[in-house]
């Protein structure tokens, strides 16, 4: 006698779920390629099933920061300098497997429950280090973004093309009589220049080490 077929049971949908396909997703082609019906279609499921569980791609979206924040291993142990430096840039390693979480954690009104763990532990990192609430507090904010890994900078140009040593050059020059500093700099921060190309790692560390020296001298 055969033996009866075995009916295959779709995986049930839950938040978990969602959240974890939906980073997935945006790991692979970024944030304009996510959409609830998409997702839905990957989670086998009606799209407006996925509403029952997430209200809806705000929602998601927040969810998906707090999820990569979850990802974050704090350093704990030693001087508070060095575990406060050990912290910000495990966040920013793992914001780095993240590219558009940047984008999503700068928009996010409510923080959800693993970034307030996470910031709690930092506080705990600083008064732990013998800063008082107030520089604690100072401190925080001039951290900024950099306490989650990533900074804005003053002008973003990631996606602009490189331009050759020509056309810089090129450039300072045509600024050189009305922007003198501007050209300066920019001869100075070409790659065959005295500064070397700007290498955003480093940038961020310098910034953060600068940061964390003048809260030691603080406190």
């Amino acid at each position: 006698m055969p033996s009866p077929r075995r009916t295959r049971v779709a995986e049930p949908l839950s938040v978990e779920r969602i959240v974890e396909r939906a980073v997935e997703l945006a790991d692979q082609g970024g944030l304009d390629g996510l959409s609830m019906r998409r997702l839905g279609a990957e989670l086998g499921a009606d799209p407006m099933a996925v509403y029952h569980h997430v209200a809806d791609k705000a929602t998601l979206l927040a969810l998906m920061a707090d999820r990569v924040v979850a990802e974050i291993v704090p350093v704990v142990e030693g001087p508070w300098s060095d575990a406060l430096r050990g912290t910000v840039l495990a966040a920013r390693r793992v914001v780095l497997q993240h590219p558009w979480a940047a984008r999503v954690l700068v928009d996010v009104v409510e923080p959800g429950a693993a970034t307030l763990r996470y910031v709690d532990t930092v506080f705990g990192i600083l008064r732990g280090g013998g800063l008082s609430v107030e520089l604690t507090h100072h401190a925080v904010h001039l951290l900024g973004s950099r306490l989650l890994g990533f900074s804005q900078d003053l002008f973003d140009d990631k996606a602009a093309p490189r331009p050759d040593s020509a056309a810089r050059e090129e450039a300072a020059a045509r600024f050189a009589q009305a922007l003198p500093h501007i050209a300066e700099m920019a001869r100075a921060a070409s790659h065959e220049g005295d500064l070397g190309g700007c290498d955003d790692d480093a940038e961020f560390a310098f910034a953060l080490d600068v940061v964390i020296e003048g809260l030691a001298r603080r406190a």
